[in-house]
Formats: C-alpha cells, sequence, structure tokens
C-alpha cells in the first residue's frame, strides 16, 4: 500500500475522507465539524507548519493524517500534533493505521520533528509508541476535555522531559472545541 505525501489537488478527496470516517463513526455534526478543520488545515496553515501523509489503494484515498506545529514559547524544541487521523470505515481492522501512523512518525523525525503530540485513544495509539502525558508537563492550547486523550512520543533519543512555556497552535486548530 503506498503512503504519500502528495496532496496536490486532492484537498477535496481528502476532507472526504474525513467527514465520512467521523460522520460513521461519531455522527454527522462531528463529521461536519473535522471536514472543516480538514478543510482549514489545508487551506490556511502554511507548508512549514503542517505535514499530510495519506494511504492509497487503487488510486483513492483510505487514510490520512494531519500534523501541525505546537509551538511551546519557551521551549527550543520541535513539536507537531498529530490531529485529525482517520482510515476510511471500511479499511479499518486491517492495520492500515498503524502503518500510516509509523510512516508519518518516520517522516517527521526525518524532518528534524522532537516531539510528536497526540490526543486520541490512549490505547490505540500506544501501539505506534504514545504514552499519556500531563498537562503539567505539556500544556495543551486549550483546557482538555478528556486529558487521558493527551498522548507523546519523543523522535529522538532523549526521554521525553516536561515542555516549557504555555503552547500555541496553527490557527485552524485554535478553537477550545477540537480540545
Amino acid at each position: 500500500m503506498p503512503f504519500s505525501t502528495d496532496t496536490q489537488g486532492r484537498d477535496e478527496a481528502i476532507i472526504e475522507l474525513f467527514r465520512a470516517t467521523f460522520t460513521a463513526s461519531e455522527g454527522a455534526e462531528e463529521g461536519a465539524l473535522i471536514g472543516d478543520l480538514v478543510r482549514n488545515l489545508l487551506a490556511s496553515t502554511a507548508q512549514q507548519d503542517r505535514f499530510v501523509f495519506i494511504a492509497e489503494e487503487d488510486g483513492a484515498i483510505i487514510g490520512g493524517i494531519l500534523s501541525s506545529r505546537l509551538t511551546y514559547e519557551q521551549d527550543q524544541r520541535t513539536v507537531f500534533v498529530l490531529a485529525p487521523v482517520a482510515v476510511a470505515t471500511d479499511q479499518q481492522g486491517k492495520g492500515i493505521g498503524q502503518r500510516l501512523l509509523n510512516h508519518g512518525l518516520a517522516a517527521l523525525r526525518s524532518a528534524g520533528v522532537d516531539i510528536v503530540m497526540t490526543y486520541g485513544d490512549p490505547g490505540y495509539y500506544a501501539k505506534v509508541g504514545f504514552k499519556p502525558i500531563s498537562e503539567a508537563d505539556a500544556p495543551a492550547p486549550f483546557k482538555l476535555q478528556r486529558p487521558e486523550g493527551w498522548l507523546a512520543q519523543s523522535l529522538t533519543d532523549r526521554a521525553m522531559s516536561p515542555l516549557k512555556g504555555p503552547s500555541r497552535c496553527v490557527e485552524a486548530l485554535n478553537d477550545p472545541v477540537y480540545w
């Protein structure tokens, strides 16, 4: 299964993947919300502040990850947050998500990212090396609705240490509804 970062001319297909996947799992309102988030991340986030990874099968996009910069004002480390992540409903349970996540993490490591955060199911993300982290050790941009879902992974040889200062996310994620 090919993984790619080549999304040129494919924004609508990527948006639809996220909208449909979240609609199926969380309902139409959540699907629309996440679809709009993806649209905004793709349209308004500077190239150097985001990565998009997709999984394809027979020319169709069946999985996607958006990752965007998370800045800690008093910390020099490069931090990105993986959000959102989706695998087409009819493709779930085949290991596509884990393979896509591992591909994305390797690409972020190669790009010099020090730490990756995500906000989701701890059991799922533990399969690719994420560990729970407290808001005291890695302040989120907004109060977390589900603090147990705040997860981190060091992409360097160094152990994870607390991130310093308040954090700031990209504009598209800068809304408490996502946190």
